[in-house]
C-alpha cells in the first residue's frame, strides 16, 4: 500500500507552522504550539484517530491564540488532503459518538470535496483555562476549508466546557479514522461522479 503521509509548512506574517501526518500511524502525537489546551486536544485526535501527528507552530500569541489555532486547523486540513490523494478506496464517511462523564458529542465527516462546517455547541464557559472556547470553531472551520471536507460537530449534552471540547476532538479523531480508512471492497473513488 502506498504511504499516506504528508508534511506541510505554512508560513505567514502571523504564524509559522509545520505539520507531519501519517494516516496509517499508531496514534503518536508531538506538539509544540504554545497553546497547551489545543495540544491536549490534538493528542486526543492522534490517539483516537490512530494517526501519527506532529505539529510545530510559532504564532503571534502576544496578541491572542486565534491566528495560531485557526492556522493549525488549516495546516492539518492541508496535510489530510495531501495524504488522502485522490481518495481512491477510502470509506469517505465517518462518524462517532464519544462521551466523557456528563458530556456527549457526535461528529460526522464526509471527504466530499465540498468544505462545510456545521457546529452546534453551547459552551457553559467562555474560557477553559486561558483557551477561548470559540476557537474550537475556528480550528474546525480551518480544517474543513482545507481538507475539503463536510463536517458536522454536535455537542448533545454537557456541563463542563473541558469535557465538551474533549468529546468533540475525540469524536473528530474517531470519525476521521473511519472516513480515511481503506475499504477493501471499494474500487476507485467512492462517488458516482468518479471524483471527490
Amino acid at each position: 500500500m502506498t504511504e499516506r503521509t504528508a508534511e506541510i509548512s505554512r508560513n505567514t506574517a502571523e504564524t509559522r507552522i509545520t505539520v507531519r501526518l501519517n494516516l496509517d500511524g499508531s496514534g503518536k502525537g508531538s506538539f509544540k504550539t504554545g497553546v497547551p489546551f489545543l495540544e491536549h486536544m490534538l493528542d486526543q485526535v492522534a490517539r483516537h484517530g490512530v494517526v501519527d501527528l506532529s505539529v510545530d507552530a510559532e504564532g503571534d500569541l502576544h496578541i491572542d491564540d486565534h491566528h495560531t489555532v485557526e492556522d493549525i486547523g488549516i495546516t492539518i486540513g492541508q496535510a489530510v488532503a495531501a495524504a488522502l490523494g485522490d481518495k481512491a478506496g477510502i470509506r469517505r464517511y465517518g462518524h462517532a459518538y464519544v462521551p466523557l462523564d456528563e458530556a456527549l458529542s457526535r461528529v460526522v465527516i464526509d471527504f466530499s470535496g465540498r468544505p462545510l462546517l456545521v457546529q452546534h455547541v453551547s459552551w457553559p464557559d467562555a474560557m477553559v483555562g486561558r483557551f477561548a472556547t470559540t476557537l474550537v470553531h475556528e480550528f474546525f472551520q480551518g480544517f474543513c476549508n482545507h481538507a475539503h471536507a463536510t463536517l458536522h460537530v454536535d455537542n448533545l449534552r454537557g456541563a463542563n466546557s473541558h469535557h465538551i471540547a474533549e468529546t468533540m476532538f475525540k469524536a473528530f479523531g474517531r470519525a476521521l479514522r473511519m472516513a480515511a480508512e481503506i475499504d477493501p471492497r471499494m474500487c476507485g473513488v467512492p462517488s458516482t461522479k468518479g471524483q471527490l
